[in-house]
């Protein structure tokens, strides 16, 4: 599979499932949580959450993170999902026009107060992964594949 049906599958994919589950490290230590996400067109990815998290605290100490977006398959299905791996970065200045808040709103909606706190230095942030590799692991076209789509050099 080339590059360009990987991306297809992959954009194709997501938009069917709101969570993801993020892997953060701190000290050798690693950690895992679901959280709720939105992207933008760049694949960006975005989140809300508090700074007292743990990920969201680790995240703060080292910006490189992992996760998946994976469906729930049941035996004998055939399985898909999405891997990846990049950096995690809480925003700063977040305005109604930002492209990841905009996102996050048009994918989650949104609650009261929501941007005021994620647009001053509150307990809430609005955090956004830039993506340096994509991992699709897809028995749908043939067998059991892996399929690494490197992201990093894309606009």
């Amino acid at each position: 599979m080339n590059n360009e049906e990987v991306e297809q599958i992959i954009r194709g994919y997501i938009p069917q499932v709101i969570h993801m589950s993020l892997a953060t490290s701190k000290d050798n230590k690693p950690w895992v949580c679901e959280v709720h996400f939105a992207y933008d067109e760049a694949l960006n990815l975005y989140f809300v959450s508090s700074k007292n998290r743990r990920h969201s605290q680790e995240i703060a100490v080292n910006p490189f993170v992992a996760g998946n977006i994976v469906t729930q398959h049941h035996k004998q299905q055939k399985v898909r999902g999405v891997y990846f791996e990049g950096e995690a970065k809480r925003l700063e200045n977040v305005g109604e026009d930002h492209s990841g808040y905009r996102a996050y709103i048009d994918r989650l909606g949104g609650r009261e107060g929501m941007l005021k706190e994620i647009s001053q230095d509150g307990a809430t942030g609005l955090y956004q992964i830039t993506v340096s590799s994509f991992y699709l692991f897809d028995s749908y076209v043939s067998g059991r594949d892996k399929y690494q789509l490197s992201w990093g050099a894309k606009p």
